[in-house]
Formats: C-alpha cells, sequence, structure tokens
C-alpha cells in the first residue's frame, strides 16, 4: 500500500477562513475606542450602573461617563473567552471560540409571511411554535430565536410568550430579547423550571439574552438593567447596538466599527464591574443608512456584510465570543434578491468565524419573517459549510492505491472507495434542483420557492419535538399566568 510520512499540517482539515482587518489596524481601532470611552463617554440612564461606574474609578457628569482606559482593558480580560451552551436537555452543543460558527434565526419581526395562503400578516403566537418546530429539524440550524414579534397576546408579554413557545417545540439552545427586567426574571425562571434549578441552568444554559444600547453611545435604563440581572445570574449574554454608517455613526466603516465597538465595550465594562467572569457575547448589527430611501439595508448592502466580518475580526483580536448577522435580506418576499442576499451574508459569516450568527429568516429589512426563507437559508449554510470545511488531504483522500487500480481511461463509479466516501466528500441538495430538464418537467416544473414551501409545509407536519413533562409545563403556564396578573 502506497504510504508516506506526513505532519500534522499536511493532514489537517484546515477550515477555510478569511479576514478584513489585520492585526495591526485592530489594534488601530481598539485605541480609537479606548480614546472615544475615555474622552467623549457615554450616557448611562441606570443609577445603579453610574454608581458602579464611579466606584471603579470613572468620571461622571450626570448621566455621562467617561470609561477610563484601564476599565476597559481589565473588562476584556476578565471575560471569558468561551462559552458554551447547552440544549434544553443540558447536553453541551455550541462551543463559542475560535472560528467556530453558529447559524440561527432572527427575533422581532412584527410580520409574517402565512405558509398557507402566501399573505403577510401580523404574527401569531402560533407562528413562533412552527419556527421553533422548523428550527429543530432543519439540520443547520443551530439554535432558536422566535423569527417574530407576537400580536395576539397582551402586548407588554410578547418576549415572555415567545420564550413559553420556544422551550415547548424545541431542543435546541434558545437566544432571545426581554422587553424589561421583569420580563427577564420570568424568563429566566421558565428556563430554570426546564433546567432544574438555578444552578443547572448556570452549569450548562441553553439561554442568551440580549439588550441593545441606543447608538451612538447611550444606553437606557431597561437595556443596562437586563444587562445588570444576566451579570449577577452568571448568564451568557449579548448586548448588541444597531449602528448606521451615516445616521447613527459616521459616513465611513471605520467610524461604524468605532461606535459598534465602543457601545459593546461599555457595555462589558458594566457588565464585568457588576460580576467578574460573567459570559458576554460582544457583535453589532452594522450597517449604513440608505441616503436615498432612509432604510436601514440588510443584505442589500454590500458593506453590511464587510463591516460584519471586520468587527468579528476585532472582537476575535480581543479574544472574546462573537455575534453576528447574516441571512436576512431587504427584499419584501422570497425571490432572486432574497437568495442573492442569503447566499452572500451567511458564506461572508462562515469565512469571518463568527459564533453566533442570527437574522437568518428575515425579509423586508427585518420587519417581516418566512418559513420558506428559514429553509431555504439553512440549504445556503450547508452549502457554504462545504465550502469552508475546506479540503481534506491524507492517505484515503488522496487515493493514489484507487487511481492505480482503475488506471487510464477508467471509472470510479464502482469502487468502494466512491460509495464510502461520496456523501461525506460531496454536497447533496435538498431543494436545489439538479434533474434534467424532462425529469424536472415531469415533476410538474416546480420552481425553488414552491419546493422550499412544501418543504416546510411537510417539515412542520412531520416533525415531534420532544415533549416537556407534565409538570414543568404546568410550572411554565403559572409563571406567564402570573406575569399576566403583574401586568393587568
Amino acid at each position: 500500500m502506497w504510504n508516506r510520512c506526513s505532519t500534522s499540517n499536511e493532514t489537517d482539515n484546515i477550515s477555510v477562513q478569511s479576514k478584513v482587518l489585520s492585526d495591526s489596524q485592530c489594534k488601530r481601532l481598539h485605541n480609537a475606542v479606548l480614546e472615544v470611552l475615555e474622552r467623549t463617554g457615554a450616557e448611562v440612564y441606570c443609577e445603579e450602573a453610574v454608581e458602579l461606574l464611579k466606584k471603579a474609578g470613572c468620571w461622571t457628569d450626570g448621566l455621562r461617563v467617561r470609561i477610563p482606559s484601564h476599565l476597559v482593558e481589565r473588562a476584556i480580560s476578565t471575560a471569558p473567552s468561551r462559552v458554551v451552551l447547552a440544549d434544553r436537555n443540558g447536553e453541551r452543543r455550541l462551543f463559542l471560540e475560535g472560528n467556530n460558527t453558529y447559524f440561527g434565526p432572527g427575533p422581532t419581526n412584527p410580520y409574517f409571511y402565512d405558509l398557507e395562503t402566501g399573505e403577510r400578516r401580523d404574527v401569531l403566537k402560533s407562528d413562533v411554535c412552527g419556527v421553533a418546530k422548523l428550527t429543530e429539524a432543519l439540520p443547520n440550524m443551530d439554535f432558536a430565536m422566535s423569527l417574530a414579534c407576537i400580536s395576539d397576546c397582551t402586548p407588554g408579554l410578547a418576549d415572555v410568550h415567545e420564550v413559553h413557545a420556544m422551550l415547548q417545540n424545541t431542543t435546541k439552545p434558545i437566544v432571545t430579547w426581554a422587553y424589561d427586567v421583569n420580563n427577564l426574571a420570568t424568563i429566566i425562571s421558565m428556563c430554570e423550571a426546564v433546567a432544574g434549578g438555578q444552578e443547572e441552568l448556570q452549569q450548562n444554559p441553553f439561554i442568551v439574552v440580549y439588550a441593545e444600547p441606543t447608538s451612538p453611545l447611550r444606553h437606557s435604563k431597561e437595556a443596562v438593567e437586563i444587562l445588570l440581572y444576566m451579570s449577577e445570574k452568571g448568564l451568557p449574554q449579548m448586548y448588541t447596538p444597531g449602528v448606521q454608517g451615516c445616521a447613527t455613526a459616521p459616513a465611513s466603516m471605520a467610524g461604524v466599527l468605532v461606535i459598534a465597538a465602543a457601545d459593546n465595550l461599555a457595555g462589558l465594562v458594566i457588565n464585568q464591574l457588576k460580576r467578574e467572569g460573567a459570559p458576554y457575547i460582544a457583535g453589532a448589527v452594522t450597517t449604513n443608512m440608505d441616503m436615498k430611501t432612509m432604510i436601514h439595508c440588510y443584505g442589500s448592502s454590500p458593506e453590511f456584510s464587510l463591516m460584519h466580518a471586520a468587527l468579528t475580526d476585532f472582537i476575535h483580536y480581543l479574544k472574546l465570543p462573537t455575534w453576528s448577522t447574516a441571512g436576512c435580506s431587504d427584499s419584501k418576499v422570497l425571490d432572486e434578491q432574497t437568495a442573492i442576499e442569503y447566499s452572500l451574508s451567511i458564506y461572508s459569516a462562515a469565512l469571518s468565524g463568527a459564533n453566533l450568527v442570527h437574522d437568518c429568516g428575515f425579509l423586508e429589512t427585518g420587519i417581516s419573517g418566512s418559513l420558506e426563507s428559514l429553509v431555504m437559508a439553512d440549504e445556503i449554510i450547508g452549502m457554504v459549510r462545504n465550502i469552508v470545511k475546506g479540503v481534506q488531504v491524507d492517505d484515503e483522500s488522496l487515493a493514489v492505491d484507487i487511481i492505480d487500480k482503475v488506471g487510464p481511461g477508467g471509472n470510479f463509479l464502482t469502487e468502494d472507495h466512491t460509495f464510502k466516501n461520496f456523501k461525506k466528500e460531496f454536497w447533496i441538495p435538498r431543494d436545489i434542483d439538479r434533474d434534467i430538464y424532462r425529469k424536472w418537467s415531469t415533476k410538474g416544473k416546480t420552481t425553488y420557492g414552491e419546493r422550499l414551501r412544501a418543504r416546510a409545509k411537510q417539515m412542520l407536519q412531520e416533525s415531534q419535538p420532544e415533549k416537556l413533562s407534565d409538570d414543568v409545563l404546568q410550572e411554565l403556564r403559572g409563571l406567564v399566568d402570573k406575569a399576566e396578573e403583574n401586568k393587568a
């Protein structure tokens, strides 16, 4: 048998990655952020956070807080460089470290495309159940989000109802938002009920909560209270600004990155002052405002993907877990534009090595959600993952002995090596069509969109998420009912 000595570098399967920023550019960006936080500072609307910052040595003037560079550096050094998320059963699944990349849906859409009628309508709680079931069934959706903002419930409790729906319909890790700290307390209580207690959830967290500062350089009372609550609980959180060049940030990509990083690192300082070592996932939604339409650009902006990749480089430079965005579109319906925008953003996110990548299934600049779009995003992720996995080079894959056996003019179709390797080496599409015209025609000449809708319906019918126990279901229902009483 043919063989040769090999080093680990020659046999390892090296993942394909790319970088936008060099280390020297990251250092310069970091110094700019430190200067902004120290010279300009930020407005913090939470009294407890202001007191924490003042006690730590920040300069305070009412709501304005200026943060010395050494506090930012200390917060970066004490925050964990990795965060591990478990599933609902406590099995550790997502390792947010290095260039490991995981994808999931997004949140907050007020509208939804009905799977039966195709019509755009208000979101229902049943839609969140459907998103969770589909997320459970889709192989490339690694975590769940609601893809929605529910309309058929008490308006101030839509966040609680979203988590209630997701907990019952998926075992995958959940990322969610909270309107305020009271709702957050209910959400965490529900997750503790499922996990079996506070300590069990802390050891193997399956919930990540995100809050949003108000760029540029403002931190609302609600957002900071959520940040402090999650810090105290020792549970993973994100503090993720949405930053628009030309509007809430300068008209330059580097300027957008400075605002995004400054807002994020101010949150990290508060997070670590409250509880040193609390898990924190850094990132932002970075884009630009279209100066003709005043629209917050998503997939149709090439800078959207470029800035997300650059911010990922910067967060990797700081050795923190990363949060990013892909699989979203400015198109109003699932069409060719959607496919282009999903593909480019997902490919860019995977190449960048961002850890948690959300917003798959977004249409209309994050205003509408679609199950068919979620199915399409899942297939694109599968294709992209087969690119970024790289090329395995070892004795088995080089196949020198098989080549010698088949010889000139032969074929490899019936070789055992082919049957052993073709599925793992070469990606096989699920809904993308590879049939010849005649076969495609006999199958009904379906478009990709039609096949996606059929696949979504099939998966919803077949998905059988693992059920929670009756005792846990009753406890969840009780927590939701109590939240409803408190809102009344």
